[in-house]
């Protein structure tokens, strides 16, 4: 989710859950502890639970990035081991690491001493010619061994040659059934699936099915409202629905200060588009805020309009 699930995207989604937990997108540990980019690890409190996502390969590196994080206030760093990119290929890091489980270990372990939240993988049920079923358990067993005890398993094989990110997430396929072994191989790691989940009922069959923790990507941005509003009453079992309307209503005080402090209103609403996906009045809320977004002295004004298309076309919805 790299330049997806920035600060932005993640106070609108917290809006909508107060339970679920956030994660960032990945943080590269070379750009904070040899680029000094600090800013990366911004958040605002409210987004609490939120999870520090980091990309990297050396655990002493690792480490500094996992204590920086751990400072800043993140209630868990997590190491991703799953990423197919390019660019993070040749990083030595993301979905390359499933062929050197010993060194993941290595650096679970390092970051582990350095911090005193927990640390997590995310990481895929294997890479290109390997086999998962031989090469997951492995890589499962020397993670716990360093201390590991929650993960998250994409269910998918990761091709690092000939295929895009893109394709990466719908070839080869799922293999969901490979993650409930997992759960009863290693029945005290906490084990979460991830990948190909589209609504709250897929979650809840994995977890009714015995699995401990469902992510949701990119569901949960493209139509959160259908992901998230519910999910505290759902999943959690507290709480009550949240409603796309009100979370448009919670945004405008964070995007008053947002451009009050130099910021453009585009990088917050380009992770409000799907607010009200499925639903009247969908069209003109991406059409008026695509369009009107980036235009100079563009603000709240601009969100609040699109808001009374959205609620004129559902009066006419329910009229008709």
């Amino acid at each position: 989710m790299m330049d997806w699930t920035d600060r932005h995207c993640r106070y609108l989604h917290r809006l909508l859950s107060r339970e679920t937990l956030l994660y960032t997108e990945m943080v590269t540990a070379p750009a904070l502890v040899r680029g000094g980019a600090l800013h990366l690890l911004d958040h605002d409190p409210s987004e609490h639970p939120v999870a520090l996502q980091l990309g990297g390969s050396d655990p002493a590196e690792l480490a500094r990035a996992a204590r920086l994080g751990a400072d800043t206030g993140y209630d868990e760093i997590n190491l991703n081991c799953g990423c197919p990119s390019d660019r993070v290929q040749s990083g030595a890091f993301g979905a390359v690491l499933m062929q050197q489980p010993g060194l993941v270990a290595d650096c679970v372990d390092a970051m582990r001493a350095a911090c005193d939240v927990e640390v997590t993988v995310k990481c895929r049920i294997g890479v290109d010619d390997q086999n998962p079923e031989e090469i997951l358990p492995e890589f499962l067993a020397r993670i716990v061994a360093a201390g590991c005890t929650r993960v998250t398993i994409h269910a998918r094989k990761a091709w690092l040659q000939g295929l895009s990110p893109k394709e990466n997430r719908d070839i080869p396929p799922l293999d969901y059934n490979l993650v409930h072994q997992m759960k009863g191989l290693f029945p005290n790691l906490h084990i979460s699936v991830n990948g190909g989940v589209t609504s709250l009922d897929q979650a809840e069959a994995f977890l009714d099915a015995g699995l401990d923790g469902v992510m949701v990507g990119r569901s949960a941005y493209h139509a959160p409202t259908d992901i998230l509003a519910s999910a505290d009453r759902r999943i959690y079992g507290r709480g009550t629905d949240r409603s796309a309307e009100a979370a448009v209503q919670g945004m405008l005080p964070y995007i008053e200060a947002h451009l009050a402090s130099g910021g453009r209103l585009g990088q917050i609403t380009r992770h409000m588009l799907g607010l009200f996906a499925g639903r009247p009045g969908a069209r003109q809320w991406r059409r008026i805020l695509s369009e009107g977004a980036h235009k100079p002295g563009a603000g709240p004004e601009l969100v609040e309009a699109a808001l009374a298309e959205v609620a004129a076309a559902q009066e006419i919805a329910a009229a008709g």
